[in-house]
């Protein structure tokens, strides 16, 4: 036995600081509660004016208080991962399990079809014997274009992937690799050789993209493979039978590439969908695929990745299979998360679409609380686990029982009697989206799938390795980066409001502090109320005359001094530590208040309609494709309006409605000196231009740029009439 065959695959690091984080949350903590103690002591007697306005600003920093207590449990005892590949492959190069990958796409127009096969082709490269690979598209847009897409990926593979194995490449979306890479002249073989496959994939790119600015496929394509027949049935998107073609078997023995080795399976399909039917969105899909795998591959790990989130590390599979094959701890792992990052983030990230603190120091958290949620792409489960199987301790993994289809069956047949398991009615009656696969009714089915699997007393693990497993596209408009914070709040607070709350379902199943973690993402939306009120009162108390906070005298005034400075301080050290500057950090300040009265206040108002039987579940895809002018716009990081929306109206009019009561504040500041205005409105005027420091992208929206990113006439009109109307209630 050689001297590390005992050796543990993974290890588990806590994290550095942690006493400086400790001392800072008790000096918080302590602060807070003096400022609880003077809201209590000072509360105005009744019948003076601003008792109850008092009363909302102490019940709003009371839940401000609960939500940081929440992410202070999160950030505690945050914990990392390291992985040891060699040790795997010394042990297990032999007896590696097969895998199956999963890639999600919606639509051809919003998800272009080339980026999709991007995404295709980078997992089908893993560092990993390809005969144990499955790689399943589901096209949900049930798309011959997407289609055709990827029978091109298919015959481009069989050169691309030798190429990724010759000369090690990353990362090996073939997209992402020739944009980034140098053509390296010094190496003649290389370079020839690197030459002939860009020109071969730049010659795919163009085929791909002319016919999908055609919008149909010609005839001559249509006659190129049988799997465009399916389309001539009469196929629409929301009205289609089962279309599943396997464009690559992996147990034909003449699916080799170029050099003779054999390449991963390869499968196209769109499930059966009908108008008549709810298909539940991308849950249902990933259900559908689990069928389908199943009865082609049937491979005990499944990697499931978005279609922008192309593999930008070619041994994620086997740091995955550290986690689930390490002799001591392995059994009891689920699934194994890793974050999500993203390639086109700005400098000064615009939007706040790194998501760096949640990726870098919450997930960790969550895993050093009991396991981080799944969060939807960039995750391998165990396929037991998708099938509702329950945690035991004497559960140990069986590899070897897990084995592909007989290789007598062909692959006609095989399409034929698979295509069932991706019917419309084949889940009638069963409890699938119930107690088996992805759940259902949940606007973020993955968290709420995730939450689950933990219940079920499988651990989760968060894998956040040196270099990124996967890549993907941020949002690059500031309506796109709301909407998908409606979508994800909306789903969240429907977990939370639920019987499948963290404390109900989670109850002796998970530790307390695990279900208090699930908080700070389930508690957006109530926490926009909260926000809203901050954002308004006071600066409306403000014009009216109304003092909400000690006077500048008033040694109380420390205690508000002390814990603004010392939290936002904080705030700030954390985003130059994780790699961001001063600029993203303010730009994270303008959209924490932007998506916590706009996004989550929609979510909410959203999750309240819905129960009341007013508005049906939607799914909302972000768009992946942006013209060149938007391109443009946010490289250079100037904020993207240009279109009508209720959340810009609602931005607008707190923008507006703070401009007023500001100004509104110098003048009685000008104006009467004497009655020493300053003294007892100080933090007042000070949180009233704090915000209109923050909003001056909306102002110059508003009134001062003329391109088409602007802020819409109507939008101008609606929010100046709404915050004057305000204003006017406030004042008489």
């Amino acid at each position: 036995m050689a001297k590390d065959d005992n050796l543990p695959l993974f290890e588990t690091k806590l994290a550095k600081g942690r006493i400086l984080f400790q001392f800072y949350s008790l000096l918080i903590f302590v602060g807070t509660c003096f400022i609880f103690a003077y809201r209590l002591s000072h509360i105005p007697a009744k019948g003076e004016p601003g008792r109850w306005a008092w009363m909302g600003l102490f019940f709003s920093e009371l839940w401000f208080c609960f939500y940081w207590f929440a992410t202070t449990v999160v950030r505690w005892n945050p914990i990392y991962r390291n992985t040891f590949k060699d040790r795997l492959s010394h042990r297990y190069e032999k007896a590696l399990p097969g895998v199956d990958i999963f890639v999600c796409t919606a639509d051809p127009v919003i998800e272009a079809p080339v980026m999709v096969i991007n995404t295709v082709l980078s997992v089908m490269a893993y560092d990993y014997p390809p005969e144990k690979l499955s790689v399943y598209l589901s096209d949900d847009g049930g798309s011959d274009l997407t289609f055709y897409a990827m029978l091109e990926a298919s015959r481009f593979s069989k050169i691309w992937l030798p190429f990724c194995k010759k000369f090690k490449i990353e990362p090996r979306s073939p997209e992402a690799y020739f944009r980034t890479a140098v053509e390296p002249l010094g190496e003649p073989v290389l370079a020839k050789e690197w030459s002939t496959v860009k020109v071969l994939y730049e010659d795919m790119k163009k085929r791909v993209e002319n016919t999908t600015k055609l919008g149909q496929i010609s005839e001559e394509i249509s006659k190129e493979h049988k799997g465009f027949n399916e389309w001539i049935l009469g196929a629409s998107r929301d009205d289609h039978q089962t279309i599943l073609q396997i464009l690559i078997d992996g147990r034909d023995s003449e699916a080799v590439d170029i050099q003779g080795q054999p390449l991963p399976t390869l499968v196209y399909l769109a499930r059966e969908k009908r108008t008549q039917y709810h298909h539940h969105f991308k849950a249902g899909a990933m259900n559908a695929l689990i069928r389908v795998s199943s009865r082609i591959s049937n491979s005990p790990i499944i990697l499931n990745v978005d279609c922008d989130m192309y593999s930008n590390n070619s041994k994620s599979v086997r740091d995955a299979l550290c986690f689930f094959m390490d002799e001591e701890k392995g059994n009891e792992v689920g699934f194994i998360q890793f974050p999500q990052a993203f390639e086109n983030i700005t400098k000064n990230d615009v939007y706040s679409s790194s998501l760096n603190v949640i990726m870098e120091l919450e997930l960790p958290g969550f895993d050093g609380n009991g396991g981080p949620c799944y969060i939807g792409t960039g995750c391998f489960h165990r396929r037991e686990i998708l099938s509702g199987k329950k945690y035991k301790k004497n559960y140990k993994a069986d590899w070897k029982r897990w084995s592909n289809r007989s290789a007598e069956e062909s692959t006609s047949v095989l399409e034929e009697t698979s295509k069932v398991l991706a019917s419309f009615s084949y889940e009638e009656n069963t409890q699938w989206g119930k107690e088996i696969g992805l759940k259902y009714n949940c606007a973020v089915e993955d968290v709420l799938t995730g939450l689950t699997i933990q219940c079920r007393g499988w651990r989760s693990i968060y894998f956040n390795p040196e270099r990124k497993g996967f890549l993907g596209v941020a949002p690059t408009t500031l309506l796109q980066s709301l909407v998908q914070h409606k979508r994800w709040s909306e789903g969240d607070f429907y977990i939370f409001a639920s019987r499948n709350c963290p404390f109900v379902l989670g109850y002796k199943k998970i530790p307390l502090k695990l279900q208090l973690s699930y908080c700070i993402y389930l508690l957006w939306a109530p926490t926009s109320l909260t926000t809203l009120y901050y954002a308004t009162v006071p600066s409306l108390c403000l014009l009216r005359g109304i003092s909400l906070f000690p006077q500048i005298s008033d040694s109380w005034v420390l205690t508000f001094a002390f814990v603004i400075f010392l939290h936002r301080a904080y705030s700030l050290g954390e985003c130059i530590w994780f790699g961001g500057t001063f600029k993203g950090w303010w730009n994270d300040q303008r959209m924490w208040l932007y998506k916590r009265t706009s996004s989550y206040f929609f979510g909410l108002l959203d999750y309240i309609l819905k129960r009341l039987g007013f508005t049906k579940s939607a799914f909302v895809i972000t768009t992946k494709v942006a013209n060149d002018d938007v391109s443009q716009r946010y490289e250079q990081e100037v904020m993207e309006f240009g279109t009508s929306s209720p959340m810009f109206t609602i931005l607008a009019t707190l923008a507006l409605l703070n401009a007023f009561s500001f100004f509104g504040g110098l003048k009685k500041l000008i104006a009467d000196l004497e009655t020493l205005v300053w003294e007892r409105f100080a933090l007042q005027i000070l949180l009233c231009g704090l915000l209109v420091l923050i909003n001056l992208p909306v102002y110059q929206g508003l009134f001062f740029r003329k391109d088409v990113a602007s802020l819409p006439t109507s939008v101008s009109y609606q929010s100046t009439i709404f915050a004057l109307l305000v204003c006017a209630i406030a004042l008489y």
